[in-house]
């Protein structure tokens, strides 16, 4: 059981250490050997945890965004709060994720563009024309998308049952939330801003504006 622990113990680490590969040198330039170098192991080694760079990769991806799902899912079920404060602890904490973690956001973003959004992986993705495949990365980012949504659509459908929020449109304000993050992406990435503080503002703005 113990070896079990400290394997995992030290797939985390050798992730979070790639990370810092992956921000300094972006996705091209970050080689197998140089995460190995900064994680002070042999390649030999890091084999035992990943198989190559972009095993490495897609594993950063999934621990960021399943820490974020996490602190989201959290708020959800936080009983001490009304559904507009837990929309706005939600979309708060994501811009605040997404400041702090802006430079693997770009990694993300030149990775996907230098493939051509629509990537050469295996996985095959059911909604896109003609059977397209799309890589590993973007299939992860997709998935947590759509659970992003679903959180928020459940929550502004239990605002309105209970008499918190107004008769909204339930879609129409999920676009309006999911874009204000999709803002903060290309103003992090794009842009290179370090922080979003007018779309907080924005959020906060709209989340009283649909409250009773």
């Amino acid at each position: 059981m113990s070896i079990v622990v400290e394997h995992e113990k030290r797939r985390k680490q050798i992730l979070k250490k790639a990370l810092d590969v992956f921000m300094e040198e972006g996705y091209e330039d970050a080689t197998y050997q140089k995460i190995a170098d900064r994680c002070k192991i042999t390649r030999t080694t890091l084999y035992l945890y990943f198989h190559n760079k972009q095993e490495i990769f897609n594993f950063s991806i999934k621990q960021f965004m399943a820490e974020v799902e996490l602190d989201l899912l959290r708020a959800k079920e936080d009983t001490t709060l009304s559904i507009p404060s837990k929309i706005k602890k939600i979309l708060f904490l994501i811009l605040s994720q997404m400041e702090e973690n802006r430079l693997l956001l770009s990694v993300i973003l030149n990775y996907l563009l230098s493939k051509g959004v629509v990537g050469t992986g295996k996985v095959k993705n059911e909604d896109s024309p003609a059977g397209k495949r799309i890589s590993r990365p973007q299939m992860l980012v997709r998935r947590r998308t759509i659970r992003l949504r679903h959180i928020l659509s459940a929550m502004l459908i239990e605002g309105i049952k209970n008499g918190q929020l107004k008769k909204i449109d339930v879609g129409s304000i999920n676009d309006l939330l999911y874009s204000l993050l999709e803002a903060a992406f290309f103003q992090l990435t794009v842009l290179k801003q370090e922080t979003t503080p007018e779309l907080k503002k924005a959020v906060e703005l709209l989340a009283d504006g649909i409250s009773n």
